[in-house]
């Protein structure tokens, strides 16, 4: 179309307009041209491996001119290569054989933690003509790792008064693994006092100690358990974790003298503060609970005036004059309390033995 001054106008403003518009079609489908080979390979092969973590370096995944229908020549002449969306490459692509092998050491538990299924995705690039080959390969899991406890120790003080189902949250086992490979069960032992109970939540196992027969301070002061955490590998693997119980005194023993009836001779001129006997009482409790202090009951009478005891001895003196002719014999009981009122009783009896006076010729 001439465009020169006086043709110019309307007609070539819409020319150029048009010119414009074929110049970005012919562009538009070139890039289409070029772009086209891609959509088709994209849809050419695909092929899925499985293999277990762990694997030795150089290791053979799977051999792709056998499952993708390619030969050697033709990896070579489309200068084959692998391309991964991920900044390291687990997998590498021997061009020679046409395998695919391992290139990096697997960590299924660093590369998916406890997400399972696992999988390696990447694709085989080849040119002239372009094509694309999806490759997935599952990572499976192998017993690499055992339960473990954070604590090797834990401990508690309980109660010898504390009720049969009382319960007490233990530690768990943590094990990175999946599957039949993870925490599977646990173990207490010994199982005379406490038992186990398990709890799941949201998958996660969670374990509690049951007590199941009443403690007794005095008969055993501790008690040393051992918690297994098993997983189901095989060979299983285990680890475990020390319970240590202590057994807090509780008042449930009450004092007991060591004889149900102390004897004493003593003479009648006896002053003020000589010793009678020493009277003992023993209590199987611990600390305060085990205390013991003594008393002379009110039913020993008048000779409530004639005796006293030490609270904290045991220790029993005379505190009035001792006549023979007004009495031969004398009881005195006596009491043994701990802080928590429990008591126990006895007695103490004496016998006064005349002055026997000489006279001299």
């Amino acid at each position: 179309m001439d465009c020169s001054i006086e043709n110019m106008g309307f007609f070539c403003s819409f020319y150029s307009l048009k010119r414009g518009y074929f110049t970005s079609f012919i562009l538009w489908l070139i890039r289409f041209l070029i772009i086209f080979p891609i959509v088709v390979a994209i849809a050419q092969g695909q092929v899925r491996y499985s293999i277990p973590e762990e694997m030795n370096k150089g290791s053979v995944v799977g051999n792709i001119i056998q499952d993708l229908g390619l030969d050697v020549k033709r990896l070579k002449s489309g200068r084959a290569r692998i391309f991964t969306e991920g900044s390291r490459e687990y997998i590498g692509l021997n061009v020679d054989k046409g395998t695919l092998i391992v290139r990096e050491r697997i960590d299924r538990e660093e590369l998916c933690a406890q997400v399972s299924p696992c999988s390696l995705h990447f694709q085989i690039i080849l040119d002239n003509p372009m094509e694309l080959h999806q490759v997935d390969i599952e990572i499976l899991d192998i017993n690499d790792h055992a339960p473990v406890f954070a604590r090797r120790e834990i401990s508690f003080q309980i109660s010898e008064m504390a009720l049969s189902g009382a319960k007490f949250a233990l530690d768990s086992a943590h094990d990175p693994d999946v599957g039949v490979n993870s925490l599977q069960r646990y173990t207490l032992n010994p199982a005379d006092h406490f038992t186990l109970k398990e709890l799941a939540d949201n998958g996660v196992k969670h374990v509690e100690m049951l007590l199941q027969k009443s403690l007794d301070r005095e008969n055993q002061k501790e008690h040393t358990l051992t918690l297994t955490a098993f997983d189901g590998g095989s060979p299983q693997k285990s680890s475990t974790m020390k319970i240590i119980v202590t057994v807090v005194d509780a008042n449930d023993n009450a004092p007991i003298f060591t004889m149900p009836l102390y004897r004493s001779i003593l003479l009648e001129n006896s002053p003020k503060g000589t010793h009678v006997v020493t009277v003992s009482a023993k209590d199987k409790d611990q600390g305060s609970n085990g205390k013991v202090t003594y008393s002379l009951s009110q039913s020993t009478g008048k000779n409530l005036d004639l005796f006293s005891i030490d609270s904290e001895s045991g220790d029993i003196t005379v505190i009035g004059e001792l006549d023979f002719e007004k009495a031969k014999h004398f009881q005195i009981n006596i009491e043994a309390t701990d802080n928590g009122g429990l008591s126990d009783s006895s007695k103490v009896t004496i016998e006064l033995q005349m002055l026997m006076i000489t006279h001299q010729s």
